[in-house]
């Protein structure tokens, strides 16, 4: 009889390894997409940090603004990030693309934008 309970105990371990076996590259899956989706959300944090700042120097002082927005864009997304400008007397408009990596097989890239217009500040110098 022992050896009844034994043989049956043994299949559903194999049972068991073969089920996890199958569930691993799911759960893998399933957490490289949330870390993707979190690296999406960065991308557009990012983009949206840069134009703001790039278009509040811009207005300030009426140049640097890319360098600045370049500066506040942390890691490798700095590198590839696009600065296209709109200047008028009024305001400056700065918008900022950002394309953000897959690291999801067969997922291709995020492109982050982001549009800021800040108005033209005056001398703070007076005249």
């Amino acid at each position: 009889m022992s050896g009844i309970r034994k043989g049956r105990s043994d299949r559903e371990r194999g049972q068991v390894a073969i089920e996890y076996i199958g569930f691993v590259p799911i759960l893998l899956f399933v957490a490289l997409c949330g870390i993707q989706l979190g690296w999406i959300a960065y991308a557009e944090q990012q983009a949206g940090t840069a134009a703001r700042t790039a278009a509040r120097v811009e207005a300030r002082e009426g140049r640097g603004g890319e360098a600045a927005g370049r500066s506040a864009i942390s890691g490798g997304l700095a590198e590839g990030a696009r600065f296209n400008w709109d200047r008028s007397t009024d305001a400056v408009k700065v918008t900022v693309t950002l394309t953000a990596n897959s690291i999801v097989p067969g997922l291709g890239a995020h492109t982050a934008t982001s549009t800021v217009t800040m108005p033209n500040d005056p001398d703070p110098k007076g005249p």
